[in-house]
């Protein structure tokens, strides 16, 4: 069963920066495209990010390029997600997903983590 764990969410004042981390089981992590989503109170989920399996290629949805970079570590079985110069509306539990292709939409993705919230005070 593959399991996804998200960690490094909190609350940060606007400005400020925090790096998300989504730990993955299994022996085929490099394989497998992986986004993050978030959703806010009240909000459907939208896509914020999603890198290719070789870490090659990324996307950003226009809200967070030039502050957010996605990244992973195919030995560690990890993706992350640094996020900069935040905003009172980055505010969402942020959901890390896997997908056997790059998307931009959540209907490729097959396993989601549990989220974890950030919070970002004016």
């Amino acid at each position: 069963q593959v399991q996804l764990v998200e960690s490094g969410g909190g609350m940060v004042q606007a400005g400020g920066s925090l790096r998300l981390a989504c730990a993955v089981s299994g022996r085929t992590f490099s394989d497998y495209a992986m986004g993050w989503f978030r959703q806010a109170p009240g909000q459907e989920r939208e896509f914020v990010a999603a890198v290719s399996s070789s870490g090659r290629s990324t996307y950003y949805a226009d809200s967070v390029k030039g502050r957010f970079t996605i990244s992973r570590d195919n030995a560690k079985n990890t993706v992350f997600l640094q996020m900069n110069s935040l905003k009172p509306e980055d505010t969402a539990v942020y959901y890390c997903a896997r997908s056997r292709i790059v998307a931009v939409t959540s209907g490729p993705y097959n396993y989601w983590g549990q989220g974890t919230q950030v919070t970002v005070s004016s």
